[in-house]
């Protein structure tokens, strides 16, 4: 019943309709096969053993960006294929096809819906053999493969946004065999195996490419999203996904802790594994490695969208592979919606259904959000029992690990979704003493902000803006000395405390931005950073106290130049502009660097406040350049602010003039007395000055993946700024 002829020979005698052509042109061809019929078990075990040479290999890479090229390695066996989006030419056959075509067979052959079926039972023979390799594991890396091929190419060329063409349930005509229910979502039992094998087959030589390819295989089918865009819809379907969001969450507990072992562990291939053998060419990188191993891989448009991860060396495929799996289902999200009853307003006992959308819950964040210390019992400190299943890892291990990888974006999107949503691992990092495992890689990116991505930058702020909520982390900062920094180039920074680095580091994120991105949001959290961070600075670098008052000087330059431009537009009778250069709203880009400058003053004043006696460095740079401050000693915005700055230069400079020194003064002199006389401040004179901005970060007011939609309920609390004007609360990152 719809067989195919026996088992190709091995060599020459093999007859074409039994070559490995022949079945995947039957696979996309217009006859259907039921899903008892032994095709499939040909099919899958078939030998791919035809071999491509290097010049043709290096042709399919070459035509990557004009053909769909993908490359699947065997043990012992290398496959590779040319995909069109009009036609395809399967190994040396002759005869091309459409894609089109292929999509019209599928709709009446349901051959993926069958083939994903016995997917499924291939990988529940592997969780049943304990890992133990078996003629199981062929079967489903064949098919893992002809699927991910077949998959790819009808996402991309979806016309629909609920994905009819894929055809996932079979026909009510089909004969179903016993071992499958009819009715049964396809979709459902392909994620329900494929998560059970992730969380049940330990990582191992034997295992490692079934695996590898499982995780390609899930990237291919969760990237549905990548058809809805960044901002999710009522109407949104992605029927893989939304059925992993379905699973136990006994299920889905083990799945994210085993991703983030294999993230940790970073296994590596295995040394007698033939498989990747193409991707070498005697000592050379391979024509693949050279072009990326996304094109291997079948996983270019989900890692892409995620984010463009530059990744290291060292780092495993499996490791990346298992980082991005998990990423996009801890961060997919789903709007449903309730309606409530709700009285007209007219007093009259009628009810109006009202219509509220929200986010549907998400185990596998939630899961990565209850994750545990394995060092720690599920007792708590109180004795309560944790309620039901914990992921436990070992916190160590893991933020070791994001040490190493915090280059990589999808490593640091890992670490903001820890600290964003787990309390514990953010307890967690607060009390290292080693924080320059983590803080020195994300400084670093700010550093070469030219070369990072907007994503990579705001997600670095915001966990530095979390972290700097915490006084005992903003304490331990300034204890840790650096005893060099050689990715800084302005300058030698020798035994620099680790909270002047960062404070240098911001400021010169602020200065960058001025002068190229004009980013107002990059700004607030920088400046939001530092006022955290301000009450609690200690001995503050010489180099970094200058960087503050330079801060304040480059802040007030461009000030002068738009209050300039604001009182030539009103002193032009003709109102016609004398230059293309000027702003075509000065007074609003003026009242933001109002804002900024306040801000400025604020972290200086906080600084004075709290910490003069631990910070001559900061009396020494604003006497120095105490000139910058005197132009806006009178303005309404400052005075309460400058009024305390003054009060600091009176005392200090009245100290200095009662000096009398036989002499000329100089750097170490006056740094000297004011050593001397920060041991008898006592602040008298200082008015208290409450911060007009919020500072803490408010995990409510934040969500990077996705972008919120407009109609839920009320939205986020982060307002953008009116007319100019910069809101308090758009302050909370």
């Amino acid at each position: 019943m719809g067989g195919v002829p026996s088992t190709p020979r091995l060599g020459g005698e093999a007859r074409p309709q039994e070559t490995a052509e022949y079945l995947i042109g039957a696979f996309v061809g217009d006859k259907s096969f039921p899903l008892a019929s032994d095709y499939w078990q040909k099919l899958l075990e078939v030998p791919l053993d035809l071999r491509w040479p290097a010049d043709r290999v290096r042709q399919a890479c070459h035509l990557f960006g004009q053909y769909i090229a993908a490359f699947s390695l065997r043990e012992g066996w290398e496959v590779g294929y040319i995909l069109s989006a009009s036609n395809v030419t399967v190994f040396n056959n002759t005869k091309p096809f459409s894609w089109e075509r292929a999509t019209l067979n599928n709709c009446n052959t349901r051959h993926l819906a069958k083939i994903l079926i016995h997917l499924s039972w291939c990988l529940q023979e592997c969780v049943s053999a304990s890992g133990v390799p078996s003629p199981a594991f062929t079967k489903a890396f064949n098919a893992l493969f002809v699927i991910s091929v077949f998959l790819k190419n009808l996402i991309e060329n979806a016309k629909s946004d609920n994905f009819e063409e894929l055809y996932l349930s079979l026909d009510e005509t089909e004969p179903i065999p016993t071992n499958f229910s009819k009715g049964e979502d396809v979709e459902n039992l392909i994620m329900y195996c494929a998560l059970t094998f992730i969380a049940k087959v330990d990582v191992s030589p034997g295992t490692y490419l079934l695996h590898h390819e499982l995780l390609n295989f899930m990237l291919i089918v969760m990237s549905t999203q990548l058809l809805s865009g960044p901002s999710p819809g009522l109407n949104d379907k992605h029927p893989f996904i939304d059925a992993a969001m379905i699973q136990e969450s006994s299920l889905v507990n083990s799945v994210v802790h085993k991703l983030l072992l294999n993230y940790i562990i970073n296994p590596s291939i295995p040394l007698n594994s033939l498989s990747y053998t193409i991707f070498s060419d005697g000592n050379q990188p391979g024509v693949l490695r050279r072009v990326g191993s996304a094109a291997a891989n079948l996983m270019l448009l989900p890692f892409n969208y995620l984010a463009s991860s530059t990744g290291e060396a060292s780092r495993s495929r499996l490791a990346e592979s298992s980082l991005n799996v998990l990423l996009i289902l801890s961060h997919y999200h789903r709007i449903s919606v309730d309606y409530v009853k709700d009285k007209s307003d007219n007093g009259s006992s009628e009810s109006l259904a009202k219509e509220e959308t929200y986010f549907s819950e998400n185990p596998f964040c939630k899961a990565v959000e209850n994750v545990r210390d394995i060092e720690f019992n599920r007792i708590d400190i109180e004795g309560n029992a944790q309620s039901g299943p914990l992921v436990r890892l070992p916190f160590a291990s893991l933020f070791d690990t994001l040490g190493m990888c915090l280059a990589d974006e999808a490593s640091l999107l890992l670490l903001y979704s820890l600290v964003h949503g787990n309390s514990n691992f953010l307890e967690y990092v607060l009390v290292r003493t080693d924080l320059d495992t983590l803080l020195m890689p994300m400084l670093e990116t700010l550093y070469n902000a030219p070369r990072r991505t907007p994503n990579h930058i705001y997600m670095v702020l915001i966990v530095l803006l979390i972290l700097s909520q915490d006084s005992s982390f903003n304490a331990s900062i300034h204890k840790l000395m650096l005893p060099s920094v050689p990715w800084y180039q302005e300058r030698l920074l020798h035994q620099t405390s680790l909270g002047s680095l960062m404070i240098i580091i911001l400021i010169r994120t602020v200065k960058y931005n001025l002068s190229k991105l004009r980013d107002i949001y990059l700004h607030t959290n920088c400046l939001a950073t530092l006022a955290n961070m301000a009450p609690h600075v200690h001995r503050l670098s010489a180099y970094a106290s200058q960087q503050l008052v330079s801060l304040f000087d480059m802040l007030s330059r461009k000030y002068n130049k738009l209050a300039e431009v604001k009182n030539d537009k009103m002193n032009m009778a003709d109102g016609v502009l004398r230059g293309d250069s000027l702003p075509e709203d000065p007074s609003a880009e003026l009242h933001i660097y109002t804002d900024f400058l306040r801000l400025v003053l604020e972290i200086l004043n906080s600084i004075l406040t709290y910490a003069l006696p631990r910070n001559p460095e900061v009396v020494y740079a604003i006497m120095h350049r105490q000139e910058v401050f005197l132009p806006f000693k009178n303005h309404p915005r400052f005075n309460e602010l400058l009024e305390n700055i003054y009060t600091v230069l009176d005392f200090f400079n009245s100290r200095i003039d009662a000096q009398e020194m036989d002499d000329e003064w100089s750097v170490e002199k006056v740094l000297q007395v004011i050593i001397n006389n920060c041991r008898s401040w006592r602040g008298e004179g200082l008015k208290l000055v409450l911060s007009r901005s919020g500072f803490t970060f408010n995990p409510s007011s934040i969500n990077l993946f996705p972008v919120p939609v407009e109609d839920i309920n009320d939205g986020l609390d982060v307002e953008k700024p009116q007319n100019g004007e910069l809101k308090e609360d758009a302050l909370q990152a």
